[in-house]
């Protein structure tokens, strides 16, 4: 230690540890002679075989035979692993028994403290540089009167003030890579033991660690804000509620009724999801909503239709109730297609902007739709496809179940998919993403076609959950939802980042808001502009993380 202080040198510090990885380091040695010749070339034997499957050079029976030869040694190898196996469990728990008994008392603990010693003497060096510099400052001024002069001294004093508080930044960012390393050494003496096999509370401590070292404030604003912005509206909104309205927001029968409005909803959002994704957007979700509803409604309708398509009645009376179920899904789903379709086509082929070809779309199928059904309601679907569908269970309405699975498979498409890992790397940069051999045109037409199938889902659910009443008017704003949702949730309009657990957060916020401030009796156009406000705040957030990456 120096100086009756707790502070240690770099070399106190190599001393204290000096113990540990001298014995956790012999143990070590002792498992690598032991992994030489069974884990470490079951490892090898298993990446050469990997490597073969893929390997063209080779004929089939020059790939047969060598198969077979890398798979008798790696019979040896694992054989050799087995004997092996008690001996090195054995060597491993020492080590880790060692490490439990000695890292954090003899080498942590001493380490943290002394960083929390070198963090006060930093800070108090950088107090006593202020005042020193603030008391050279004030004299210098009172010597001076020209203007010119003061104000060069001002400017140089701000100067230094600056270095000073750099030098302190740099100090306590030095302190703090300093604990960081020191405890990041036991993981990674446990991940030479272990060959990177850590427990559940091993990883957690770790993501914790990590999460500390590099949090900063402003990167958590950026990210955060908004949210924690909207979650004091909404404590605000729970408290004001009773004193005004005499109702509670916070009850179970609200949250299960914000849960059934956000569903059909959450298909829509998921689409455009992936279009934003691609640095697009879709200006035909409403228009789309409303001709799938249309549809929907026509095909299972409560007896013969009363409104035409063109003219014609249609009446699907003769089929079960299950296959117009069906029938009605299917029809949704191609229409809505169809017409992303188009729009990715011509946005793929041409280069044009999504914001043009969807906003096409979007006037081609209100127009078709109003013109063909003389823009009348259809009326209700058969009473039984509600509660065949989505029925409550114990008041648990299913319909929340539908969305869970659409959003579980859109995650797997995103996550653990070509497509998905394509649609990341061309939303961030196509040019690249063309030159590494990547379809550009397919991912984009892609991504407009699953578009299609979630709107083509999403207003079939709406007009079971509606019960029909099926118009080409339903559904008008419900884009500027979709993507406000989808901003509100991180997805950037920059292109390739997004995670479909900011969709669904953005989706239950604004369904969330709409509902509670319906609830208070706010204005709808007042709604307009709370709304407008949030996405205003959502994209400016974005582009500063935009502008802070570059």
């Amino acid at each position: 230690m120096a100086d009756n202080t707790k502070i240690l040198t770099a070399e106190q510090e190599s001393q204290l540890r000096k113990p540990i990885d001298d014995y956790v380091g012999g143990i070590q040695e002792k498992i690598d002679a032991l992994r030489k010749d069974g884990t470490d070339r079951v490892i090898d034997i298993q990446s050469s075989l990997d490597s073969l499957k893929r390997d063209r050079i080779y004929t089939a029976q020059e790939k047969a035979d060598r198969q077979a030869k890398l798979s008798a040694e790696l019979k040896q190898a694992r054989e050799v692993e087995a004997r092996h196996k008690d001996e090195t469990a054995k060597l491993i728990a020492d080590a880790e028994a060692y490490l439990k008994a000695h890292f954090d008392q003899d080498y942590y603990q001493k380490v943290k403290l002394s960083c929390g010693e070198e963090k006060l003497l930093a800070q108090e060096k950088y107090q006593a540089e202020v005042e020193q510099l603030n008391k050279a400052h004030q004299e210098t001024m009172a010597k001076l009167s020209d203007p010119k002069e003061l104000k060069d001294e001002k400017y140089v004093h701000k100067n230094r003030l600056f270095d000073a508080k750099m030098k302190l930044d740099k100090d306590l960012q030095d302190v703090k890579d300093r604990r960081h390393a020191a405890f990041d050494h036991q993981y990674h003496l446990i991940d030479m033991l272990r060959m990177s096999k850590f427990t559940f509370s091993e990883s957690m401590a770790q993501r914790w660690e990590n999460y500390c070292y590099t949090f900063n404030w402003r990167t958590f604003l950026l990210r955060n804000g908004l949210y924690l912005a909207i979650a004091a509206v909404f404590i605000a909104l729970c408290v004001i509620a009773p004193v005004v309205k005499n109702v509670h927001l916070l009850t179970m029968n609200n949250v299960l009724n914000i849960l059934q409005q956000a569903s059909p909803r959450m298909f829509l959002a998921l689409g455009v999801a992936g279009l934003i994704m691609l640095a697009g957007t879709d200006l035909s979700i409403g228009r789309m909503v409303g001709m799938g509803m249309t549809a929907a409604t026509i095909v299972m309708h409560k007896g013969v239709n009363t409104g035409g398509v063109f003219g014609h009645i249609f009446d699907f009376t003769g089929l079960p109730v299950i296959v117009r179920v069906f029938l009605a899904l299917i029809v949704c789903i191609v229409l809505c297609t169809i017409f992303t379709t188009i729009a990715g086509f011509f946005t793929a082929k041409f280069k044009m902007h999504p914001f043009i070809s969807t906003m096409s779309t979007m006037l081609i199928i209100f127009g078709l739709a109003t013109y063909s059904t003389k823009g009348v309601s259809f009326g209700g679907i058969e009473s039984e496809i509600v509660g065949m569908i989505i029925p409550k269970l114990n008041g648990f309405p299913t319909i929340i179940l539908w969305a869970v699975a659409a959003v579980a498979i859109v995650w797997f498409i995103w996550n653990k998919t070509t497509f998905g890992k394509n649609l990341y790397a061309v939303g961030g940069n196509p040019e690249a993403a063309s030159v590494s051999g990547i379809s550009v045109f397919k991912v984009t037409v892609g991504a407009f076609i699953l578009a299609g199938i979630l709107y083509g889902f999403g207003s079939w659910l709406e007009c079971i959950r509606m019960s029909g009443s099926g118009s080409a008017s339903y559904g008008q704003g419900w884009e500027m939802d979709a993507i406000a949702a989808c901003v509100v949730g991180g997805i950037s309009f920059t292109g390739g980042i997004g995670k479909i657990s900011g969709v669904v957060t953005g989706v239950f916020i604004f369904t969330a808001l709409t509902y509670s401030l319906t609830t208070l009796g706010i204005d709808a156009n007042l709604q307009f502009v709370i709304s407008g406000i949030i996405i205003l705040v959502a994209v400016m957030l974005d582009c500063l993380k935009y502008v802070q990456k570059k």
